[in-house]
C-alpha cells in the first residue's frame, strides 16, 4: 500500500478517527456500518510492525459483531488453545484451557502487522475512508476550548491541510494526542513501571506436555527465578516464536550496570531468559533470527476518557502490563463503547454528556478490572513486595469491585469505600487465576465435594469459605481457589453489552447501535 494523496483527504467528515490500530479500525468500522460518515487518518502506511501478538478468546464476539471473525479465523494465524503460566518454580505450571468446553472458543497468536491490516481493510470495505501516511499535527477546539472541531494534518512530503469533524475518536496509540497534549490527564502506575525486550526465534520446541496434545502451541508465560519479572514464549504462524522479557525498570537498570564484558542489549536479553528454566527448555536448539527490540512497558491510565464530542480508545486511553494479553481486548472494548456512545449521541438515545459519561465509565472499569488481576499476578511474582496503587480514579475501583467486593468481604452490602486491606484481599483472590490444576485433580475434588462446587455457574466463594470447605486437602484448596478466581473473569470477557454503567447499556443490533436507558 502507498500513502494517500493529499487531494484524496476529505476536508470534512462526520466522525474522525485518529489511528488505524485495532481500536481505531474497529470503532470506525462499527460506525461506518451504521451509515455514518467516518474517516481514519493514520500516520503510517499499513501493514506496519507492532508488538502485542497474543489474543484472548473474548476478541471473537467483538469481531463477530462487525462480521470480521471468519476473516481472521480463515487467515491462517497460529491457533491459541489456551495459555500455560508458571508463577512458582516449585510447582508445575497452571493452564487456562480455552477449548475444553467449546472447541470454537479458541483464540489466536497473530502477526500484528497482518492482523491490524486485516481490520483496517475490512473497515474500508464497509465504507470507512482511509488516509495513510498522514500525520495529525494539531487538534483545534471550539470557542469553549473543550470540544474538538478540526484537525490539522501533514503528509511526509510536507503537504499540509485540515479536516473538520463533528465527533473525534482518538486512537493514536501510546502517543495519546488528546490525553498527553491537550488534557494532560495521563498518570503512570508506579507499581508497574517495567521495561520489555524481545526478539523472534525459529526452530524452537513447542509447549505440549505428555498426554495433552490439545495444548500444542499454547503460549508459555513464566516468572523469572529472581522475582524481578517474567518471560513470554508466543508461537506465531510459520514456525516463528515471539520471545520476550518484562522486568522492573529498577532491576533492569541495576542488572545492566553490573554487567561486565559484553554489555549489549542482546547479552542482557539472553541472560534474563536463563532465569526462566521452562522457557529455556522450550527454546531448545532454536535460533534468534531478528535483532532485539525494547520499550518502556509503563502502565498508565487517564482521569477521563471522554468529553464533549470526543472519545479516547485503546492505548491512547490506557495501557496495562501485557501479562494477561489484555491489550487487544481492551482496545476492542473501548472501540465498541466509543462507537455505541457516539451513535447514541447522534441518534438522541442520550445526551452527549450522558454518552460521554458512559464511555468514560466503560473504559475505566474495564481497565481497572484487568489491573486488579495483573497486580494479583505480580504480587505472586514479586512475593516480597506489596504493589502500591497510585493515580487510579477511585470511582473506577469501586465499579471494578462491584462484582468482587461481596466475594472478598463476604457481604453483599459491603461498605462502598475502598480500603488498602480490600485491595490486598482482591489481589490475593486474583492470584489463583493461574493455579496449577489438571483434569485428574478436578475429578478427585468433584468426587469428594460434588461437581457443583467447581461448576462455572456455582456461586463464588471467598478464600475463607474455600479453606473451610477444603480443609487440609491441598488439591481441593488449589482446585477451588482457581475455580472461584476464574468465575469473575466472565464479567470481563466478551462484548458484555448488558452491563449497566451510568444508567445505560449498549444496544447491539445493527442499524440501532447506541445506548439504552436502564
Amino acid at each position: 500500500m502507498t500513502a494517500t494523496p493529499p487531494n484524496m483527504i476529505p476536508t470534512k467528515t462526520q466522525i474522525l478517527v485518529i489511528g488505524a490500530g485495532p481500536a481505531g479500525s474497529y470503532s470506525a468500522t462499527a460506525l461506518a456500518r451504521e451509515g455514518f460518515d467516518v474517516t481514519i487518518i493514520e500516520r503510517d502506511v499499513f501493514p506496519r510492525y507492532h508488538i502485542g501478538e497474543s489474543l484472548l478468546p473474548s476478541c471473537r464476539p467483538f469481531l463477530k459483531f462487525i462480521e470480521a471473525d471468519e476473516i481472521v479465523k480463515n487467515y491462517g494465524f497460529a491457533d491459541k488453545p489456551g495459555a500455560a503460566v508458571k508463577l512458582n518454580q516449585h510447582k508445575r505450571e497452571g493452564y487456562t484451557d480455552f477449548i475444553a468446553n467449546d472447541p470454537d472458543n479458541g483464540s489466536w497468536n497473530v502477526t500484528r502487522s497482518e492482523f491490524d491490516d486485516l481490520l483496517l481493510r475490512h473497515g474500508g470495505r464497509n465504507g470507512v475512508k482511509i488516509c495513510e501516511g498522514v500525520k495529525i499535527k494539531n487538534i483545534l477546539f471550539d470557542d469553549s476550548g473543550k470540544q474538538p472541531i478540526a484537525a490539522e494534518w501533514e503528509t511526509k512530503d510536507g503537504t499540509e491541510g485540515s479536516i473538520n469533524f463533528e465527533y473525534l475518536v482518538d486512537a493514536s496509540g501510546k502517543q495519546g494526542l488528546m490525553s498527553t497534549r491537550y488534557l494532560r490527564n495521563r498518570h503512570f502506575n508506579a507499581s508497574l513501571r517495567n521495561v520489555a525486550c524481545w526478539g523472534y526465534w525459529e526452530g524452537t520446541g513447542m509447549y505440549a506436555p505428555d498426554g495433552h496434545t490439545d495444548r500444542h502451541g499454547a503460549p508459555w508465560f513464566e516468572a523469572m527465578t529472581d522475582e524481578t519479572g517474567w518471560c513470554w514464549f508466543i508461537p506465531l504462524k510459520g514456525g516463528v516464536v515471539s520471545v520476550g522479557v518484562v522486568e522492573t525498570e529498577v532491576s533492569s537498570i541495576a542488572k545492566k550496570r553490573a554487567m561486565t564484558g559484553d554489555t549489549s542489549l542482546s547479552a542482557h536479553y539472553h541472560a534474563q531468559l536463563k532465569l526462566s528454566p521452562g522457557l529455556t527448555k522450550l527454546l531448545g536448539n532454536g535460533k534468534l533470527v531478528t535483532e532485539i527490540k525494547s520499550a518502556g512497558d509503563y502502565s498508565y491510565s487517564a482521569t477521563a476518557y471522554a468529553g464533549p464530542n470526543y472519545r479516547m480508545v485503546g492505548d491512547a486511553a490506557a495501557f496495562i502490563d501485557p501479562f494477561f494479553s489484555s491489550g487487544v481486548h481492551l482496545a476492542l472494548t473501548g472501540a465498541l463503547s466509543a462507537a455505541a456512545s457516539i451513535a447514541a449521541s447522534i441518534r438522541k438515545h442520550s445526551t452527549e454528556e450522558q454518552a460521554a459519561a458512559y464511555h468514560d465509565a466503560k473504559v475505566g472499569t474495564s481497565y481497572t478490572r484487568f489491573l486488579l488481576v495483573v497486580l494479583g499476578v505480580y504480587k505472586q511474582i514479586k512475593a516480597q513486595e506489596e504493589p502500591v496503587f497510585s493515580d487510579i480514579d477511585e470511582d473506577n475501583f469501586d465499579r471494578a469491585f462491584q462484582f468482587l467486593r461481596p466475594i472478598i468481604q463476604g457481604a453483599a452490602d459491603a461498605d462502598p469505600g475502598m480500603t488498602e486491606r480490600e485491595l490486598q484481599d482482591t489481589m490475593d483472590f486474583c492470584q489463583h487465576v493461574f493455579a496449577p490444576t489438571d483434569i485428574a485433580m478436578i475429578g478427585e475434588v468433584e468426587k469428594k465435594l460434588g461437581s457443583e462446587v467447581v461448576s462455572p455457574e456455582a456461586p463464588i466463594m471467598s478464600v475463607a469459605s474455600v479453606m473451610a470447605l477444603a480443609g487440609s486437602d491441598k488439591d481441593s484448596q488449589t482446585v477451588l481457589l482457581k475455580a472461584n478466581a476464574r468465575k469473575p473473569l466472565a464479567e470481563m470477557y466478551g462484548c458484555n453489552s448488558a452491563e449497566v454503567l451510568e444508567g445505560f447499556y449498549q444496544s447491539m443490533e445493527r442499524g440501532k447501535l447506541g445506548l439504552i436507558k436502564a
